[in-house]
């Protein structure tokens, strides 16, 4: 799966990278980043992988936050949108191509802290990913992540809304069918124009216990998880985001490498 996943992002690295430069992704801007980086806790002067970098866009903030950084994707095309990046604003930041499922030049461990930004959905082997996010790490050191919450994601949930079209709640569908998803869709944010193509979406669905279970069976330890409410921020600013209010955007899961 990993040539399809890796076809998909080509495809929506130019107009992914455009719509992050011109502020068009306000969840990652608004909600899951400042969630994410605050459960995380302090990385300042760590070396930490990116894994699933995509443009890049939070990579240059992990570095901003005072980590050093080193980004890895599938895509060429996301990695090329990176290291332009990087080239015109340049942060000390490494680029390269590999699945996280599979980074065998990467010394065991290397990292102080493995991140990574809504990617594991997209992953087609977590297992894998998982088992190479352990190696590369160092005794001690975090393996993070934030994903769409698995209950409330794709196409497993209705939304219900008052009169005046506000969300009022949601009913969860096929959440146990884990399963590949496709879809199209777009940042909201971005103006309804001729060349604010959607972007498609390849995901594999799984359960929380399949997100966590599997992290424990590769041998983190200290699993925890968060379940963030849009923070008020977020919600003065893009009122749309009250519904996750109600019930949660994203989940943000950590684990430790147990020490020597």
């Amino acid at each position: 799966m990993d040539d399809e996943v890796r076809r998909v992002w080509d495809g929506n690295a130019q107009v992914w990278a455009r719509h992050q430069a011109a502020g068009y992704d306000v969840t990652r801007d608004l909600y899951h980043n400042p969630t994410f980086f605050r459960f995380v806790g302090e990385l300042t002067g760590k070396l930490v992988l990116d894994a699933g970098c995509g443009a890049g866009t939070t990579t240059r903030e992990m570095v901003r936050r005072g980590m050093r950084v080193v980004g890895v994707d599938l895509s060429p095309k996301m990695i090329e949108e990176a290291r332009d990046a990087e080239e015109r604003g340049p942060l000390g930041i490494r680029y390269e191509v590999a699945s996280i499922a599979d980074m065998p030049w990467f010394a065991d461990a290397t990292f102080d802290a493995v991140l990574s930004t809504m990617v594991m959905m997209d992953c087609a082997d977590y297992a894998r990913a998982v088992a190479e996010g352990f190696r590369v790490l160092k005794p001690g050191g975090i393996f993070a992540y934030i994903v769409i919450h698995p209950c409330f994601a794709h196409d497993i949930h209705k939304w219900h809304r008052d009169e005046a079209g506000a969300v009022t709640g949601i009913t969860v569908g096929t959440y146990l069918d884990q399963r590949q998803i496709s879809d199209r869709w777009r940042f909201a944010a971005a103006p309804d124009t001729v060349e604010d193509e959607p972007f498609q979406g390849l995901y594999f669905h799984r359960t929380i216990a399949a997100y966590v279970n599997t992290l424990t069976d590769a041998g983190f330890t200290q699993v925890r998880m968060d379940e963030p409410a849009a923070p008020d921020a977020a919600v003065a600013t893009e009122p749309r985001m009250s519904k996750f209010r109600l019930f949660p955007h994203a989940l943000s899961v950590k684990a430790i490498k147990p020490e020597d």
